[in-house]
């Protein structure tokens, strides 16, 4: 579990409705369904409208990376790559051959595979990071489906809001009726603005940094295995691989107390 995304969640809503409480309200005042359908309806109409299906299914998925924390680790590439250079220093480069298919990481895994098979480090370098550049432009789309969703949310509350202003108006003469109109029309925007601010815009900053953080270990490990095809000295491509991390990410180095 990410410890920010549960703290950021438990704290953004419980101030909110903390504080609602604190002065008098009460839960059943903001639970208008007719509100949430049109808010969350209408913003996620808009952005099924925007982007492919695929795309808006993928950022539903990827919903998962927001709460719990990302599997990969980069000491472990380190370690791993550190590992093959040294295997292939004392054998040669086609002693990794049997250690691919043992690889779960796709990228590392078509990376040795290229380096194995004897192509020019280069060329290597310059297949890898087209690579590299499509998966950050389609990995943003997930960020972006949710960042499309913190912009149209709040707008789409004040439509909701002008509708149930409508209904007021045109019940002016039925008292009874005016409570709910009005009641829609500022719950609509408390769903509009509160959705973006507390849910959708922070989605999308928390998959953007994901998608950072997986990229910059794809950029490591083809680092590594440029190095590790060229010969470069084991002890030197560790200290290269570990320039990739931040000072916090250093800081939790497992192998920092051994060395």
């Amino acid at each position: 579990m990410d410890k920010a995304s549960l703290i950021g969640l438990l704290l953004g809503v419980g101030a909110v409705i903390g504080g609602m409480l604190l002065e008098g309200g009460h839960l059943g005042s903001i639970a208008q369904p007719t509100a949430a359908i049109i808010v969350l309806g209408g913003t996620f109409g808009a952005v099924f409208l925007s982007f492919p299906f695929e795309g808006v299914l993928g950022a539903f998925k990827d919903v998962k990376n927001i709460i719990k924390e990302p599997a990969l680790n980069p000491f472990e590439y380190i370690e791993l790559i550190t590992n093959y250079a040294n295997k292939a220093r004392k054998e040669g480069i086609l002693s990794l051959e049997k250690e691919i298919k043992n690889i779960e990481h796709p990228f590392l895994k078509k990376a040795l595979t290229m380096a194995v098979d004897g192509v020019e480090p280069k060329i290597m370098r310059e297949a890898m990071e087209t690579e590299l550049a499509y998966q950050d432009e389609y990995g943003k789309i997930s960020s972006k489906v949710f960042q499309a969703a913190g912009g149209y949310a709040p707008t789409i509350g004040i439509l909701g809001a002008v509708l149930g202003l409508i209904h007021v108006m045109e019940n002016l003469n039925d008292p009874s009726k005016l409570g709910g109109g009005i009641a829609v029309a500022f719950v609509a925007t408390v769903y509009g603005v509160g959705s973006a601010n507390l849910f959708f815009l922070p989605m999308a900053t928390k998959l953007a940094l994901r998608q950072a953080e997986g990229l910059v270990i794809n950029e490591m490990i083809l680092e590594g295995v440029v190095a590790l095809s060229t010969g470069e000295n084991p002890r030197l491509i560790e200290e290269k691989l570990t320039t990739y991390l931040s000072e916090q990410q250093k800081n939790k180095n497992p192998n920092k107390e051994k060395t």
